[in-house]
């Protein structure tokens, strides 16, 4: 299949070498710049596929990412952020990378080239057709990935993807695609950069909006968070304050009681 791989193209930058720091740190600024609305003429596909997302964990169902690389690694960040902010299963949101757990920290070498493994990871963990699964791969031409949403479109599993070059064999093979064309990067060919962010941006927006939508918020507040740490048990107090109108002292002795933010303010008016 011949396409325009955008996130191979030659930077729009030559002699990067010759150039100050200065000068290197204003251009990739000026280039990350372009991300939010790169991102934002693909808000009519992300939406599509969040209500999918929405819809299928709504049933039982759960979020999986797959990906190789920065992209595996981009959605194994966001799936491990689900538990703590918003309260939910770690086995609702799943991250997957080419290559298991040791190519979080480490590359795995031609891991991303089997166009089994990455099924073989997912039915590991049970996939079924409850289930959604997003490929993640700034090329769009990881085996990896497009493998293993081919096995889930022949097993009746939703797919989706994000992308960054249109016309690419993943956004092809996915169901719900999300193509965010960011154009050649700062140093060419490395998509850990531009194409990198807008799949960050993306994430969040898919999983915050998603929590959202399954009641993980309430007003504003993150009120199913887990309380880890320090930081997050002071915050947890001054939501209660905030919302009950009472001390810091009775807040912390409510916290205390109910470990949670949502619990307190549901039995607050029974105490």
């Amino acid at each position: 299949m011949n396409f325009l791989k955008t996130t191979e193209s030659d930077s729009k930058y030559n002699h990067l070498e010759k150039m100050g720091v200065q000068e290197l740190l204003q251009n990739i600024n000026n280039e990350d710049k372009t991300v939010a609305f790169s991102v934002e003429k693909a808000l009519p596909e992300i939406e599509t596929l969040t209500e999918k997302i929405v819809e299928k964990l709504n049933t039982g169902g759960r979020l999986f990412y797959i990906g190789a690389g920065t992209s595996g690694r981009l959605g194994i960040v966001d799936a491990s952020e689900c538990p703590p902010t918003f309260g939910v299963s770690p086995d609702l949101v799943i991250g997957l990378i080419a290559g298991g757990d040791s190519a979080i920290r480490n590359a795995v070498e031609f891991a991303e080239d089997s166009e089994n493994q990455g099924w073989e990871d997912l039915t590991k963990e049970n996939i079924n057709e409850k289930d959604i699964v997003i490929g993640i791969a700034a090329s769009g031409t990881t085996p990896y990935v497009i493998g293993a949403l081919e096995k889930c479109n022949k097993n009746n599993i939703a797919t989706g993807c994000i992308t960054c070059n249109e016309g690419s064999p993943l956004a092809l093979t996915a169901q719900f695609p999300v193509v965010v064309t960011v154009g050649p990067e700062f140093v060419t060919g490395s998509s850990r950069m531009k194409a990198g962010t807008a799949q960050k941006l993306v994430l969040n927006m898919i999983s915050t909006a998603t929590m959202i939508q399954l009641g993980r918020v309430k007003g504003n507040k993150m009120v199913d968070m887990q309380l880890s740490n320090n930081k997050l048990v002071n915050r947890a107090i001054k939501m209660i304050t905030a919302e009950l109108n009472i001390s810091n002292e009775e807040a912390e002795k409510l916290l205390t009681k109910y470990n949670n933010v949502r619990n307190v303010l549901n039995n607050y008016h029974n105490e």
